[in-house]
């Protein structure tokens, strides 16, 4: 089992129960899944540079992820409908913890100039959604093969019920805030 896990229900949710002041335990709030996105924009023309961001999507998160389609036709971006726009994962339960711990204690600090992530990614809801520059920043990926550098969305879903539940939530779990 996950470290994160554990660290939940024997650290984490106690705390969260008490500070919040929830009667049932399953109302304290818990990250439901993990989305992790890529958009191709103008690499979609490239075959090999599709299956290589597929490849490097996977070595990432530990599951194959989806392609996502285009369900218009947009002319001024020369966009077909159908046409490929990106990759999507959803991660649930082990490897969702599993991929919030590296994300936070090994390629957080990789981030060169780290001083945290913004406060400012939280929805109405408590989700929380973090966009990443580089992906160089995960160690899963091999520099000498990466076609080219590119980013990445994840977003961090909860089941809070406004934002500073979930800020507490990912706080607990560690995740480095600016101040």
């Amino acid at each position: 089992m996950s470290f994160l896990k554990d660290e939940y229900y024997a650290a984490v949710a106690p705390r969260l129960k008490e500070a919040f002041g929830h009667k049932n335990i399953m109302s304290i709030p818990h990250i439901e899944k993990i989305v992790v996105n890529i958009g191709m924009g103008e690499m979609a023309q490239n075959k090999d540079i599709v299956e290589s961001l597929r490849d490097e999507l996977a070595a990432i998160t530990g599951q194959r992820p989806v392609l996502r389609r285009s369900k218009k036709a947009i002319s001024n971006f020369k966009l077909r409908a159908g046409a490929p726009v990106g990759y999507k994962v959803t991660l649930r339960k082990k490897r969702m913890y599993e991929f919030l711990e590296r994300l936070i204690n090994f390629s957080m600090p990789r981030i060169r100039d780290f001083r945290g992530v913004p406060r400012s990614g939280f929805d109405e809801r408590g989700n929380y959604t973090l966009g990443i520059k580089e992906q160089t920043i995960f160690p899963e990926i091999d520099l000498d093969k990466a076609p080219l550098i590119h980013g990445m969305d994840i977003t961090i879903v909860t089941t809070a019920n406004n934002p500073e539940e979930g800020l507490k939530l990912l706080e607990a779990f560690g995740m480095p805030f600016t101040k």
